[in-house]
């Protein structure tokens, strides 16, 4: 076997749970503080993992994946245009009746807590309510939002290891799906092969039946023909139509006249 026919059984071995399942085990181990952030001062450490603990459990494990991974990015989206453009008034606030704000960020679970830890509180204007950032939590809403931002680059890296081991799986299938055809090819071709050798095979025989026929009819009328002969043979006896004694020339000589 061909180092090529070997590769897609390899290929079949992975499947696309255990990538998917390998994403999620390094998506929990790049949540664990790494060497660099134990750099960080005591407070500013706590304040990161505080946020990672409110990403998972608080928003991942009681949302649905498609409504969690919405959230993170409106959250994100929020904290970065305020990042951007700190000065902007129309972004240190957000209407909860908002309707992309309402369902992605009130009405799921976890993430109005997520949104308080970044700075932005609720508070009522002009009897209209908003969540309105405090100025002073500057440095949390920093790094809520790198916190964010790594969240949804480890969504984007899973979902493209589980995209690829889609891909691969379907290319297992194909390979495996063309295997079966071209065996289904080489037996119909063998089957070919057997059927016109077998037809040969019975051509040639009922070729030489026939032959053998036609010596058999042939064989009686050679040995009539031999009988003639040999009846011809026996009806003429040795010396037949001569006397014996006598030269066929000679005849009896005529007897001398006495005186």
């Amino acid at each position: 076997m061909s180092s090529e026919d070997a590769s897609p059984s390899t290929s079949a071995t992975i499947s696309g749970a255990d990538l998917a399942a390998a994403a999620e085990r390094r998506l929990q181990q790049r949540q664990a503080p790494s060497p660099s952030e134990l750099q960080f001062t005591g407070a500013e450490h706590e304040l990161r993992q505080k946020f990672r603990r409110l990403i998972d459990p608080g928003i991942l494990r009681p949302n649905a994946e498609a409504q969690a991974l919405a959230s993170l990015k409106t959250l994100l989206t929020i904290s970065e245009n305020l990042l951007n453009d700190f000065e902007n008034p129309r972004f240190r606030q957000f209407k909860p009746t908002n309707t992309l704000i309402k369902r992605n960020l009130i009405d799921p679970k976890g993430t109005v807590e997520y949104a308080r830890e970044l700075g932005f509180y609720p508070e009522v204007k002009d009897f209209q309510p908003y969540y309105t950032f405090n100025p002073r939590k500057k440095d949390n809403l920093r790094i809520g939002a790198e916190i964010l931002r790594a969240q949804l680059d480890l969504f984007a890296e899973k979902e493209a290891r589980a995209a690829q081991a889609k891909k691969d799986e379907k290319a297992v299938a194909a390979a495996a799906a063309e295997k079966v055809r071209l065996a289904y090819e080489d037996d119909r071709k063998m089957k070919m092969l057997h059927d016109e050798l077998e037809k040969e095979r019975r051509d040639a025989r009922t070729a030489a039946a026939a032959r053998r026929a036609a010596m058999r009819e042939a064989a009686p009328e050679v040995t009539s023909n031999q009988e003639d002969d040999e009846e011809e043979e026996e009806d003429l006896m040795p010396g037949s139509g001569n006397v014996l004694g006598l030269k066929p020339s000679s005849s009896v000589p005529a007897s001398k006249k006495t005186d």
